[in-house]
């Protein structure tokens, strides 16, 4: 697989689709897609459009995400370290919630 096969991923924070069903299901897999190139260490084109702060918030969430699921692979859920991601990924995703109005699409 070349980079031309690779299907650039856009968010827009700012749509006015936000509580539509297929805005939320394309965001849930435009997450679950950047994840799962963090873990492969492969790069993704990803654009995200938003407001400074919607940006940052979302950057920071995503982030703790890769964090908690490391710990978890490493450590198992049972762990302290484990635990200390999942609060850190808890109080994130509040305040993007927050933020930006929307879910967080994993739980």
């Amino acid at each position: 697989m070349n980079d031309k096969d690779i299907t650039p991923i856009v968010i827009d924070l700012t749509s006015q689709n936000k509580l539509n069903e297929s805005w939320l299901r394309l965001f849930g897999y435009g997450v679950k897609s950047i994840l799962s190139h963090m873990f492969g260490e492969t790069s993704i084109p990803v654009t995200v459009r938003g407001s400074k702060g919607d940006i940052t918030s979302f950057a920071n969430t995503l982030g703790r995400e890769k964090n908690y699921l490391t710990s978890y692979k490493k450590f198992g859920l049972d762990n302290p370290k484990t635990y200390k991601n999942k609060s850190l990924l808890d109080r994130a995703v509040s305040k993007f919630e927050g933020k930006t109005g929307l879910k967080w699409p994993f739980k």
